[in-house]
């Protein structure tokens, strides 16, 4: 699956354009609840619980940057390959999309 069909997937169960600030805050939370786990390294392949693991995670924080690109219009695949450019002129190194 490409990150436009996961945008597109989650517009479809969720996408609420008058929550911007909701979203937000659910990232926020989301990345305070990725710190916990961090610090814990609790990790899927060890404990084979999804739940409270750095994958759950890490997995939430990206949902929600997903529903607000999704609600911002901001296609993300784009947006990616754009800001590698940028960094790769930046750091004076290939872009990661070079061959």
């Amino acid at each position: 699956m490409t990150i436009k069909e996961f945008q597109e997937a989650v517009s479809k169960i969720d996408h609420k354009n008058n929550m911007i600030d909701q979203y937000f805050y659910k990232l926020s939370e989301e990345v305070g609840e990725l710190a916990k786990a961090l610090r814990h390294d609790t990790r899927l392949s060890e404990t084979k619980e999804i739940k409270g693991s750095v994958e759950e995670e890490l997995y939430d924080v990206f949902y929600y940057v997903i529903c607000l690109c999704n609600v911002l219009g901001i296609d993300l695949e784009e947006i990616g390959m754009l800001k590698e450019e940028l960094n790769a002129k930046k750091y004076g190194r290939k872009s990661i999309f070079e061959s």
